[in-house]
């Protein structure tokens, strides 16, 4: 049963970390592959913006993925997350969901994980809030206290980055920044915290 509201907000306010699946969240699922066989993956500028924007507001950005990917290492150089907080080729993304809250420096119970498939749901279910995009498979959506509007690759890790900010009543001033053109250098991160860099861009 999906929580209340209040609930939401207060398992969203608690978190401190953000980990996301890739295929079927950082994209739509598809697989393209060229004509010498390489692997191409298509990524939403809009939820990148959101990425780099939860690092801007302190909150550490890592991936895990059950696949091997090449396009996923430029990816995440743009985005400016480190290399220690990618892990590809996940045969148990519980283990590695509890090594990367670890690695980061926070309890799981701190850590909110987007996931859409079945092998995500050994992560899913021992993190504090647990999210997928709005066509992940039924057997996760009922296991998540937080369902995206958006499909994966298309807005849902936005929509989740919104969630978290606006439990930490942090929202609201980030739109005012963009608004008055306060936010001019929005992604001049320090470099003191795990998944942050001075890299721009979305």
């Amino acid at each position: 049963m999906a929580p209340s509201e209040r609930e939401l907000l207060v398992r969203a306010k608690r978190v401190r970390a953000l980990v996301l699946d890739v295929d079927g969240v950082l994209t739509d699922a598809s697989l393209f592959y060229g004509s010498r066989g390489e692997a191409l993956k298509a990524f939403s500028a809009r939820d990148g913006f959101a990425i780099r924007l939860a690092m801007t507001e302190g909150i550490p950005v890592a991936v895990l993925s059950g696949r091997l990917a090449g396009p996923l290492r430029p990816r995440l150089a743009d985005l400016g997350i480190p290399g220690e907080l990618a892990v590809q080729g996940s045969r148990d993304k519980r283990a590695d969901v509890l090594a990367l809250a670890d690695r980061i420096g926070v309890r799981v119970a701190e850590v909110a994980f987007m996931g859409d498939d079945l092998p995500d749901l050994p992560a899913l279910t021992v993190v504090g809030l647990a999210a997928c995009p709005s066509d992940a498979m039924s057997e996760v959506r009922e296991r998540c206290h937080f369902v995206a509007g958006s499909p994966g690759g298309h807005g849902a890790v936005r929509e989740l980055v919104k969630l978290l900010l606006e439990a930490r009543g942090r929202w609201a001033d980030v739109v005012e920044r963009w608004a008055t053109g306060r936010a001019a250098r929005p992604f001049s991160a320090r470099r003191d915290r795990p998944g942050r860099s001075r890299r721009g861009g979305a």
